[in-house]
C-alpha cells in the first residue's frame, strides 16, 4: 500500500495564564467593555436619537426646536463620554462586585456626573434663580435616572442571551465532539485488523492515532485551542483514511509558517476535511484531491479546504449543510461578525473557506468574546 506523508505535527507550546486582572470575572459581567469604540459608538448614536425625540416634542411652531437640540446634544454627549470613561477604567472592579451592587455603582457615577454637568450647564452658562436651578436640576437626575436603568436592564438582557446562546453552542459543540461517523469507526477497526498480521507497527500508529480521535471527541471543556492541535488532529484522521483508501487519497498542504498558535474552534477544521472525504474522494472511484491551505493576511487567517466537487445528490448536500451550519454557528458565537465560512464550486472543485480573526492564543483571553 503506498504511504502518503503529511506534515510533522507541530510542538505545542504550553498555554501560559494570563497576568492581572481576573478574565474570567470581566467576561461574565453583563455590562459590555466601553472602551470598545464600537460601543462607545453605539451608546452616542442611542443618546442623539433619544435628544432627537426630545427636541420634537419640545418644538411648538416647527417640527424640532433645533435651539434645543443643539445645546441638550452637547449636554448628553458630554455627560455619556465621561460616564462612559469612568466606567471602563473602573470595569474591572466593577466586574467582582455582584450585580446589584455593580449597577447601584454605576447609577451613582452616571447621577454624579449628570450633577456635575447640570450645575455647570445651570449655574455657570445660563444662571437661574435658587429654585428654578435645583428644579431643572432635580428634572435631569430623575430623567438620567430612568435612562441609565433601562439601559442596564438592556445591557443584562443581552447579557443573558448571550450566555444562553454560548451554552447551545456548547451543547452542540458536545454533541459534534461526541460524534464520530460509526462507518469510519468500522472502516478504520477493519483497516487496523487487516494491518496487524502484515505490518504490525503501522497498525499501531494507526491505533493510536484513532484514540487520539477519541480523546479529542471526549475533550468538551476548550472552547479555543492552538490550531496547530487542529492540524495534528487532522493529521491524524487522514493518516488512518489514506490507509484505507490508499492511491484514491491525495494530500497536499500548504501551511504559512508563525500560525501555530493561532485560536481556532475545537473541531472545526477536521469535520471540514472529514466532510472533503467523504463527499469528494470516497464516492470516485479514482478518488481525488484533499487540499488544505492555511494563510494569514492584514487581520486575519484564512483556512480552505479544496476537494473534487460531489455529485448533486441530496444526501451529499444535506450533510454538507448541517456540517457548514453547525460551524458558522459556532463562529458566530465565538467570534461575532468578523469570522466567516463559504463555500463555492468552480468547476470540479469544491471548496469550503473560514476566515478567522488573526488572535494567538496567549492574547485570545485578553480580548473579551461578548459584543456589546
Amino acid at each position: 500500500m503506498r504511504q502518503y506523508s503529511i506534515p510533522a505535527p507541530v510542538k505545542e507550546t504550553p498555554l501560559k495564564p494570563d497576568k492581572g486582572m481576573n478574565h474570567k470575572d470581566t467576561d461574565s459581567f453583563y455590562v459590555p467593555d466601553l472602551c470598545r469604540v464600537r460601543a462607545v459608538f453605539m451608546l452616542l448614536i442611542t443618546s442623539e436619537l433619544l435628544v432627537l425625540v426630545l427636541a420634537i416634542v419640545q418644538a411648538q411652531n416647527s417640527w424640532i426646536d433645533w435651539n434645543y437640540f443643539g445645546l441638550l446634544s452637547l449636554f448628553v454627549q458630554w455627560t455619556t463620554l465621561t460616564s462612559a470613561a469612568l466606567i471602563c477604567l473602573l470595569r474591572p472592579r466593577l466586574a467582582r462586585l455582584s450585580n446589584s451592587r455593580a449597577t447601584l455603582t454605576i447609577v451613582t457615577i452616571v447621577l454624579l456626573d449628570v450633577l456635575a454637568f447640570s450645575l455647570f450647564a445651570d449655574s455657570v452658562l445660563h444662571p437661574q434663580p435658587g429654585v428654578a436651578l435645583w428644579h431643572g436640576i432635580a428634572k435631569k437626575l430623575l430623567l438620567a435616572l430612568l435612562i441609565v436603568l433601562m439601559v442596564l436592564r438592556y445591557f443584562y438582557l443581552q447579557h443573558q442571551w448571550q450566555q444562553q446562546r454560548e451554552a447551545e453552542m456548547q451543547a452542540r459543540l458536545t454533541s459534534l465532539q461526541a460524534r464520530i461517523q460509526p462507518h469510519f469507526l468500522f472502516n478504520s477497526m477493519n483497516t487496523i485488523a487487516s494491518l496487524i498480521a502484515s505490518n504490525p507497527e503501522q497498525a499501531e500508529e494507526a491505533v493510536l492515532d484513532l484514540s487520539e480521535l477519541f480523546r479529542a471527541s471526549l475533550r468538551t471543556d476548550d472552547q479555543l485551542i492552538p490550531l496547530n492541535r487542529e492540524l495534528e488532529l487532522c493529521q491524524r484522521y487522514l493518516a488512518i483514511e489514506s490507509l484505507r483508501l490508499g492511491e484514491r487519497l491525495q494530500l497536499e498542504w500548504d501551511i504559512q509558517p508563525g500560525l501555530g498558535q493561532q485560536v481556532i474552534p475545537p473541531l472545526t477544521l477536521q469535520p471540514l476535511v472529514e466532510n472533503a472525504i467523504y463527499h469528494g474522494i470516497q464516492p470516485r472511484p479514482k478518488g481525488g484531491v484533499v487540499r488544505v491551505e492555511v494563510s494569514a493576511k492584514d487581520h486575519f487567517v484564512y483556512l480552505l479546504v479544496q476537494n473534487p466537487a460531489p455529485e448533486s445528490t441530496e444526501r451529499q448536500h444535506q450533510g454538507n449543510r448541517v456540517a457548514l451550519s453547525n460551524t458558522q454557528a459556532r463562529l458566530q458565537a465565538l467570534f461575532g461578525e468578523p469570522a466567516v465560512l463559504k463555500h463555492s464550486r468552480q468547476g470540479n472543485t469544491y471548496t469550503v473557506t473560514l476566515r478567522l480573526p488573526r488572535r494567538s492564543i496567549n492574547t485570545s483571553n485578553r480580548q473579551s468574546r461578548n459584543r456589546p
